[in-house]
């Protein structure tokens, strides 16, 4: 039985994104698929292509790249949702001049509506070199603050590398 929140970190390319399509499809519950990435260039639209290429058609799919609100209060208990990723949906606020700290707390309350387990998936960006600029320097702050506040959230908090499942906080199931 999944959590009602589990947060799946890990750096680029590190498999976080196949384990959580994993875990949900382990659940036996009917899986639902939000996509948070807007395709921005030719090399984004070749990985969100890998993505659904991935996923058979016993997804539901969503694309929700700024308001999750209303997608997760829709979601039924027999369901089991995973957003990809908290990261691109983070991208999306800053590049669009979003209050960031509103975005947050609206994700916070589009969380606590969810009547379906969550799985939610996001990059650990502080373990680079501190970026050259400033733009790139607030996206590194906010995301680990984001991190930090999914994580508190969670009742399950996994971190992948190399494909493999390090839980950091709870137990899985």
């Amino acid at each position: 039985m999944l959590p009602e929140l589990t947060f799946v970190l890990g750096g680029a390319a590190s498999g976080k994104s196949l384990w959580a399509e994993n875990l949900i499809l382990a659940s036996g519950l009917a899986p639902v698929y939000v996509a948070t990435s807007r395709s921005f260039d030719d090399e984004i639209k070749m990985r969100i292509e890998v993505h659904k290429s991935r996923r058979s058609d016993r997804w539901i799919n969503f694309e929700a790249a700024f308001d999750l609100h209303t997608t997760l209060a829709e979601r039924e208990s027999t369901q089991a949702v995973l957003i990809d990723c908290a990261t691109m949906w983070l991208t999306n606020h800053l590049l669009e001049g979003h209050d960031i700290d509103a975005a947050q707390g609206a994700l916070m309350s589009a969380i606590d509506v969810c009547p379906a387990p969550l799985v939610i998936v996001s990059n650990e960006v502080g373990q680079g070199i501190v970026p050259d600029n400033a733009l790139a320097r607030d996206f590194r702050e906010r995301q680990g603050r984001l991190n930090i506040a999914l994580a508190a959230k969670a009742d399950l908090a996994v971190q992948v590398v190399a494909g493999l499942p390090q839980v950091l906080k709870g137990t899985l199931p």
